[in-house]
Order: C-alpha cells, then sequence, then structure tokens
C-alpha cells in the first residue's frame, strides 16, 4: 500500500528540513565565496522561498 497525500507532504517537509539543516553546516564552513553561492543556489533549489540560510 501507499502513502497517503498528508503523510507524503509531511515526510517531504521532513526531508526538506534536514538538507536545509545540512546545508546551513556546510554554508558556516565554507571558505570561499563561489562554496557559499553554490550552497545557497542549492538551498533555493530545495525551498524557494528562502532568502537566506543565516
Amino acid at each position: 500500500m501507499g502513502r497517503i497525500e498528508r503523510s507524503r507532504e509531511l515526510a517531504r517537509r521532513r526531508t526538506r528540513r534536514v538538507k536545509l539543516k545540512k546545508l546551513r553546516d556546510r554554508l558556516a564552513n565554507a571558505k570561499t565565496d563561489a562554496e557559499k553561492q553554490a550552497i545557497v543556489a542549492k538551498a533555493q533549489r530545495i525551498s524557494p522561498l528562502i532568502k537566506d540560510l543565516a
């Protein structure tokens, strides 16, 4: 049996939160501006409404 829509939505939200937390950690440890821009771009692909990861 498949999941119902609400549980899929919640699972996507939890996964997104975990990914964004990892990206925030990577951004904090990033050295160059190019690395930081790449991480922010990836975060915006995952969650388009994000303005900054701070």
